[in-house]
């Protein structure tokens, strides 16, 4: 319990300090009263139209018997088409949104998850002792909109300008399902060679609210999103958040 509260903290401190750097870098360019360049034309400005990132999933809240089973490298993967609004007058903000799709795969190990189960409660089993798939996941899919308010320190020339930006995104579940791979005994000799699929969005909350952040330079820019509603519905599991931190990859287009 105490590792899995230490995890927390530290991811927790993460996007901290993620969101404190994106407030400050915006607050410095803010105060300068006179810019060294018009910005009355700006026409090479590439508005990230479309964001790629590459994530880093982690559960906050789940309980240690299901934390504990959960492995380090656990990742998603996101894709938005968006659109940017410069601000008359002050380019170098503008507010953007968009749609796309965001994906979630937490990896377990010696861990089943019955979303197929008629309970009112979303069984999580310890196969520590017991037969086992070796690996095994858990994945979400969300059809996303998300919204943005931007800073680019020179819009003009997308690919040396400091980014950064502040925003939210909501989502509705499009699937949910665990995948299960080569099946082995409690002492991890391999019984068979086959894949096991089973999807059921019943105990999955419909809809995903998170806060964004993002501070980078050029095309490359770091990232955190922390989810505000539970994954799971009211009753059938612990109130757990997803926190994704990854890399983001825009502005070619």
């Amino acid at each position: 319990m105490a590792s899995n509260f230490a995890n927390q903290v530290l991811i927790m401190k993460k996007i901290v300090l993620v969101v404190f750097a994106v407030v400050s870098v915006s607050a410095a360019f803010a105060q300068k009263a006179k810019a060294k360049k018009s910005w009355d034309k700006v026409t090479g400005r590439a508005g990230d139209h479309i964001m790629l990132q590459l994530t880093s999933d982690h559960w906050m809240g789940a309980p240690d018997s299901i934390s504990s089973h959960i492995k380090s490298l656990s990742r998603g993967a996101n894709i938005y088409i968006m659109m940017d609004k410069p601000f008359k007058g002050s380019p170098r903000f503008s507010a953007a949104f968009g749609i796309g799709i965001g994906t979630s795969n937490m990896f377990f190990k010696n861990e089943s998850i019955d979303v197929k189960s008629l309970t009112t409660y979303l069984p999580f089993r310890n196969l520590d002792t017991l037969d086992r798939f070796k690996k095994y996941k858990l994945t979400t899919t969300f059809l996303e909109v998300p919204v943005e308010l931007r800073f680019s320190s020179d819009p003009e020339n997308d690919g040396k300008s400091i980014k950064v930006a502040l925003g939210v995104k909501v989502g509705t579940l499009l699937a949910a399902h665990t995948k299960g791979k080569s099946p082995e005994s409690k002492t991890g000799a391999s019984i068979n060679a086959y894949t096991e699929k089973e999807s059921s969005k019943r105990f999955f909350n419909s809809t995903r609210l998170a806060a964004t952040a993002r501070i980078g330079y050029g095309h490359f820019s770091l990232f955190g999103s922390y989810q505000i509603n539970s994954i799971f519905k009211d009753g059938v599991a612990a109130d757990t958040k997803l926190i994704q931190v990854g890399l983001c990859l825009s502005g070619l287009c």
